[in-house]
């Protein structure tokens, strides 16, 4: 009996899932598309064509580990980036308390271990930040990173606009609702569909693997943001505006690589002024063009030559959720741009995921002696992948 009812409410979303009223305007079923796609020379999206992005992802995922090795690391040791790390002196006490307790000790249970181990609380804790940091990864780590992401970044931006250069829709943001849904899928767009959903599929799962930034759930929603977008735009042929959302968020991210690259190098020059042009890219399109370009033809214009329908809610829905994302980041990148003008380098900001040298923190205690303090180095991710160190 329970499994018939399981079964049943299974089928009925199911059916609920594959409604065509959610997924079309009126009057249009996926029967209707089937048989304007049934000739040789024109094909239309279908939902199990999403499912060719998962092998696609694993695929971009070895490719990387080879980039990573072959190319990144090469690059890493040409421009001496650094391949270490701190170890902290072993201790069989310390180091049970941070694998079986905690890593981040209260005043209590420093106490006790200094009495313990007749060591100064100020070295117990800077052995606990050591400790919390060698598991982290080194700059290296980070300069092959993001060499991966600037690489793909940037030859995924040049193809896509190169190819909606030549597309009308491109000029005209009408053209991607006219005779909508009944618009033939071309190879061009697909297979850029399907590789930038693939390589968001490889982000999504490497982001549990990466390193770790103060910024994980928001780049996780993100991530699920752009994956939803992606395929749902797919599914119901919202190729054309798809196409031009993605392109305008691959311009500015390889910048950010680039001026991440340039500050693992210690390049820093270079690395503030790209960090500004990206600023000023990112906020351009992000903040100017999106919202004018992007959310005018989704809202404004195909309201006009279409109509709302479930899955258009869903749709814009989800790009005015990426518009959220828009300015909280561009407020992170307003700040750290501000630190840059006014300090002449771009400045580590609150989200680091390396925590503060011993020495940093030796200085911080030491402030009301006069000690002057600095800062160690640190990297951060906005929009997945904020650099800033000092």
């Amino acid at each position: 009996m329970a499994a018939a009812m399981a079964a049943a409410a299974g089928a009925a979303l199911w059916g609920w899932l594959w409604n065509e009223r959610f997924w079309f305007p009126a009057n249009v079923t996926w029967a209707d598309l089937e048989r304007e796609g049934a000739g040789d020379e024109e094909v239309y999206p279908r939902a199990a064509h999403v499912l060719g992005a998962f092998p696609l992802a694993v695929g971009l995922f070895a490719l990387r580990q080879v980039f990573e090795r072959f190319i990144a690391k090469p690059c890493a040791i040409h421009f001496c980036v650094q391949d270490k790390s701190h170890r902290v002196q072993p201790n069989a006490i310390l180091e049970k308390v941070f694998t079986s307790i905690t890593k981040c000790p209260d005043a209590r249970r420093l106490e006790g271990l200094s009495k313990q181990l007749d060591w100064d609380v100020r070295k117990i804790q800077r052995w606990f930040r050591h400790r919390r940091n060698q598991d982290k990864p080194s700059v290296f780590t980070k300069f092959c990173e993001s060499m991966w992401r600037f690489t793909f970044y940037l030859l995924i931006f040049s193809y896509g606009l190169r190819f909606l250069w030549s597309s009308p829709w491109f000029w005209d943001t009408r053209q991607c609702w006219y005779n909508y849904p009944f618009q033939p899928l071309i190879s061009g767009l697909y297979y850029y569909y399907i590789i930038e959903l693939a390589f968001y599929w490889s982000l999504m799962f490497s982001q549990f693997t990466d390193i770790k930034r103060k910024d994980f759930l928001i780049m996780f929603v993100h991530h699920l943001a752009t994956i939803g977008l992606i395929t749902f735009s797919y599914i119901n042929n919202m190729v054309r505006v798809g196409s031009l959302v993605i392109c305008l968020h691959d311009a500015a991210d390889f910048w950010l690589e680039a001026a991440k690259l340039a500050n693992y190098a210690k390049y820093q020059r270079f690395c503030d002024s790209t960090f500004i042009l990206f600023s000023a890219i990112f906020i351009f399109t992000r903040l100017g063009i999106y919202p004018i370009w992007i959310l005018n033809t989704t809202l404004f214009e195909s309201w006009e030559l279409i109509g709302p329908y479930p899955s258009w809610w869903l749709f814009n829905g989800l790009l005015v959720l990426l518009q959220i994302l828009h300015v909280i980041w561009s407020y992170f990148i307003i700040r750290i741009a501000y630190k840059a003008l006014a300090r002449g380098k771009v400045a580590k900001d609150d989200r680091s995921d390396v925590e503060s040298s011993s020495d940093e923190e030796d200085a911080t205690s030491n402030s009301r002696k006069g000690i002057h303090s600095t800062s160690s180095n640190g990297a951060n991710r906005i929009n997945g992948h904020i650099s800033s160190s000092q």
